[in-house]
């Protein structure tokens, strides 16, 4: 590690902090893992977690990797028109002027496939309409994992529909509706993809997610291709999605999946440091610079109040990560324009010296920055502007 902040703060010496990078190295073998696991069935690039189109790019240029897992449908346009020719709006949208667009390009109704779970989703994107071209259309499935007759849950709240049997009524209703065409299936398996299994300092926690996520992962493999059987009667299917970066190699095993997705492998931010299955390198970063030294152990960076979306806690706050031993201050934690930092390495560190902290989340990071600085070795070879920096603001 302190070979590595050894390289970062040389490529940078010319930058004043804040500032944001990528560690290429550390980025490419991430992706090549990601492929690894994937276990020769292709990785879908969920771009919520990259948030750079260059960077887009460069992963999808990879043997292994097609197509973009976009958020919104403004983003997913966006793509299509910058060139993406396989676009997965992932999650619903209320976009009236995005789906006015979509059914009046045909480059654009080729490249975008948009998510439904609800006949509502339909009829919106019908009073939208401003043209005749098809709509291609995903449904997504909820494959959370259901104890006790359905009276425990455990999964992300998304879909309404969890049987196969309501799957297939949905189907039907794309089928018999003229201007959509049905083309994908997609289920998540949030508790099993997202939720890390070997979280230090907490032995108990880290065996019963253990034990959850192999109960689901039993229950997980049938009902995913009991739906994908019931969709199939129904309309032939282009793809059917599933995983994410904790469970890559799991969901690609099963023959119902055609593609995985994966996006927060490639930058690894905190929250994925505690799977068991894998080990991926750190490879997005930010830099703070040493603003004061209020006494001993103690020094003061600018700004770092970037805490990532989801229920609060401290695994949401963004951590100090070189040098090594320093920590956020308990009754402070990542201040809004300036964040203390405690620990043994600050008597080391200077005014003007640059920290180096890790996000908690992957792709937020960019909604901070206008740039990802590109480093290599000991340079920074390219700098690339993040969503923001190309003054793109999705959500």
């Amino acid at each position: 590690m302190s070979s590595d902040r050894v390289r970062y703060d040389r490529a940078t010496a010319h930058l004043d902090a804040p500032l944001a990078v990528v560690d290429l190295r550390a980025f490419d073998a991430n992706a090549a893992d990601l492929v690894r696991r994937a276990r020769g069935k292709p990785v879908r690039v969920a771009s919520k977690s990259v948030r750079c189109r260059a960077l887009l790019e460069r992963v999808l240029a990879r043997d292994g990797f097609a197509g973009v897992m976009g958020y919104t449908l403004e983003e997913s346009l966006w793509l299509a028109r910058s060139g993406v020719p396989d676009v997965l709006l992932a999650y619903p949208s209320a976009d009236r002027a995005g789906f006015a667009e979509l059914t009046s390009d045909p480059k654009l109704a080729r490249a975008v496939t948009v998510t439904v779970d609800d006949p509502a989703q339909l009829a919106l994107v019908d009073a939208a309409r401003a043209g005749r071209e098809e709509v291609r259309v995903c449904l997504e499935f909820d494959v959370s994992l259901r104890l006790l007759g359905g009276r425990v849950r455990v999964g992300a709240l998304r879909s309404p529909l969890h049987a196969p049997e309501q799957l297939a009524e949905l189907a039907r209703a794309v089928a018999r509706r003229p201007g959509f065409r049905l083309v994908g299936l997609m289920a998540y398996e949030a508790h099993v993809a997202g939720v890390g299994d070997a979280v230090g300092g907490r032995p108990v926690h880290s065996g019963a997610v253990r034990l959850m996520q192999s109960v689901a992962r039993g229950r997980l493999a049938a009902l995913r291709a009991e739906a994908v059987a019931a969709v199939r009667d129904v309309a032939e299917l282009e793809f059917v999605n599933g995983g994410g970066t904790g469970s890559v190699q799991h969901t690609a095993a099963e023959d119902a999946v055609t593609e995985v997705a994966a996006g927060s492998g490639l930058y690894v931010p905190r929250l994925f440091d505690h799977y068991s299955s894998f080990r991926a390198r750190p490879a997005a970063l930010f830099a703070l610079p040493v603003v004061r030294r209020p006494g001993v152990g103690v020094v003061t960076v600018l700004g770092g109040g970037y805490p990532a979306s989801g229920a609060a806690g401290r695994d949401r706050l963004p951590a100090p990560y070189l040098p090594a031993g320093l920590r956020l201050a308990p009754r402070e934690g990542a201040g809004e324009v300036q964040t203390p930092l405690l620990g043994q390495a600050a008597d080391d560190l200077l005014i003007g010296d640059k920290v180096w902290f890790r996000h908690a989340k992957a792709g937020e990071l960019c909604e901070r920055f206008p740039a990802l600085h590109l480093v290599d070795g000991e340079r920074v070879v390219e700098t690339a502007p993040t969503y923001r920096g190309e003054g793109r603001t999705f959500l």
